[in-house]
This record gives structure tokens, sequence and C-alpha cells, in this order.
């Protein structure tokens, strides 16, 4: 049973390990204990010098040792136990009990990831998808609070999740990522910027999480390693309808342009393939919605350029912190006052008195 839960009366409360489980408010009384041992043993010098003597002479039987003399011990023995349940219930022992809760507005945070067949090459290992797949990973696991969403594209562009704040099914979606997903072939940048900016609009609109409606920054990470050769919307037109929503946009530019690895060919040797990249639009597009261009031409760049993003978009975290303290001072303050009625009704019978002469 839990020693709150004893009565004031138990001896428990006494017990070495309830004390130093205790936090003491003014642990400077503590220090003051053995001062009671101290003045005691003053005083019996002092009394023993002090105290008048008489030459008596006694026959050597009368001399005899007996237990009832040191029952003159027992009111200052008392005084000395009030003295230091006083000084502990001064110090005011007491158990606390905190809780931090931490919340925070968040952000909405949309990845717009490439699936095209030029994130098959090699100069990323195993190749640019997986290791975007992985990294993107990573960047949902260091967020709290922060609604995320995602859209894939190629020919094509496809929203596979909706913004939300249930990072284990984005893990699901981010490894579910296939080139499989999507069947038309080419690179729809625009389509994808559009798909994105729709799924936060909605959002704005109220259709989905309308508790946090108005009160979220809405960030736009863009991924892609190539030029726009598909959709039916231009990019720069898409960029500034994202920006019209007050959509923060980042792009990032993976792979490394002129010869690069992909695949192998029929006799097993490693195939390479001349890769090129429109950074002059991915700029644009992060110029338009104000936020930054990267450039990752390896795994490293890569993380490095997500943990940018990272640090950039951070919602301020605010904490309450709720402190329950308990006192059990009361505890050992009646105890000492058990101890001085009891004391109070020895010093008026004849204990105080036994042999002191």
């Amino acid at each position: 049973m839990p020693i709150e839960n004893e009565s004031w009366f138990s001896l428990d409360w006494f017990q070495p390990a309830v004390f130093s489980n205790f936090e003491y408010q003014y642990p400077f009384f503590l220090y003051l204990l053995p001062l009671i041992l101290l003045f005691f043993i003053i005083r019996w010098l002092v009394g023993m010098r002090s105290k008048q003597k008489l030459p008596i002479a006694f026959p050597k039987r009368a001399l005899k040792q007996s237990p009832v003399t040191y029952l003159r011990l027992i009111p200052n023995l008392l005084i000395a136990i009030v003295s230091a349940l006083l000084l502990l219930a001064l110090s005011r022992p007491q158990k606390s009990n905190e809780q931090v809760e931490q919340w925070s507005e968040g952000i909405d945070i949309m990845l717009v990831l490439d699936i095209s067949e030029s994130m098959r090459i090699e100069d990323f290992t195993p190749n640019r998808l997986q290791a975007a797949k992985e990294v993107a990973r990573n960047f949902v696991a260091g967020r709290m609070q922060d609604r995320i969403g995602l859209v894939i594209f190629s020919g094509e562009a496809y929203s596979l999740s909706p913004l939300t704040t249930d990072y284990e099914l984005l893990y699901k979606f981010i490894d579910d990522i296939d080139f499989s997903l999507i069947e038309s072939r080419g690179t729809a940048i625009g389509s994808a910027l559009a798909v994105a900016t729709n799924r936060m609009r909605d959002v704005e609109e109220g259709n989905e999480g309308s508790e946090r409606q108005g009160s979220a920054s809405k960030v736009m990470v863009l991924l892609s390693d190539g030029d726009n050769t598909a959709g039916n919307l231009d990019p720069i037109t898409a960029a500034e309808l994202a920006s019209a929503y007050s959509i923060k946009i980042y792009s990032i530019a993976i792979g490394k342009e002129g010869k690069v690895p992909f695949g192998k060919d029929f006799f097993g040797n490693t195939r390479y393939v001349d890769n090129s990249l429109d950074e002059t639009t991915l700029r644009e597009i992060a110029r338009i919605g104000e936020g930054q261009f990267f450039r990752a031409s390896n795994r490293e760049a890569l993380e490095e350029v997500f943990s940018l993003i990272d640090t950039y978009e951070k919602a301020e975290i605010k904490e309450t912190r709720y402190k329950d303290t308990t006192d059990f001072y009361w505890i050992y303050l009646s105890w000492a006052i058990g101890f001085f009625l009891l004391w109070l009704m020895l010093k008026s019978t004849f204990v105080s008195n036994v042999l002191t002469d």
C-alpha cells in the first residue's frame, strides 16, 4: 500500500526510504538536527559542573545501581524528539507530481514526389526514388503536430494521402510508393502542384480539419529530377496559383547531370545514360512560392536539404506545466504535538524528579 494511504500515526512514516523519497521545501532546517544532540550534551556537561555536591558517606552495600534511575532521562528524551519532529515539519517534506503538456498549432506540409522513370537512375543508392522515400520518412518522423500529405506524380498527378497527423499511416503510404502506381509516363510538375494546392485549399475552406482553419502555415516541398514533359498545366501558372493561397514552396532538384548509371545491360554491365535537369523552372517555382530552391546531387545533400527545411518550418511549441504538490509536514507536526503532550504529563509526575539530586 502506498505510504500516502497510511494513517498519520503509522510508524511507516519513519522508514528511511520514506524520507529519501520526499522533496524538502526548506532543507535548511534538516541541517539543524545535529544541533539538538549537541545542545543536550552541552546542557548535561554544564549541569554536571554547576550542580551542587554534598559529601555524604554511604555504606558500600547501599550504593546499588537501579534501572529506575534512568526514568529521569525520559522527559529530556521526549523534548529532544519533539524538537527533531518540529525541525522535520519546518523543512516541509512533500511530494510533487509534475505533468507537462505540449501542443502546437502545427504546419500543413504537402510532400510532392516525382516517381517518373528517371527516378530509377542509380546515382543515389539504391536509386533516386528509394533514397527520396527514406529521407522523406525521416523528415516526417522529425515533425510534431504537423499535418502532412503526399502527392505523387509522373505523367499524371495523384493525391496519395490527405493532410493528416497519423504519421504511422504516412509511413505506410511512403513505403508503398512505387513506379507502378501511375501508368502514364512523363513528368507533370504543373499538375502535381495543382493537386497539392487543391488539397490545401480544401483544408483552408474547412472541408478537412476545420478546427485549425486559418491558423496553420502551408508549405509545399516539391522534389523532382526532370523537365516538365506532361500534364495540361504550366508549372509557373501552378506555382502562381499556390502562391495565391499563401502556400510556400520549396523545390528540390535531385540527381546529377551528364552520364549517370541506369540499370544493367544484357551482359550485366552498368549502363550509363545522359541526364539533364531543368533547374530554371524549379528555381522560378521556389521564387514565386517565396521558398527556396535546393540542388541535391547525392544522398547526404538530400538529407541536408530536408534538415534545413525542417529547421526553417518549425511551429512554435507551447508548453503547459501542471504541478500537484502534497505536503506531509502535518504528519510529523502531529507526532510532535503528541510527544509534547506526553512530556507535559510526565513533567508533572515523579519521573522528572527520580534521583535528580
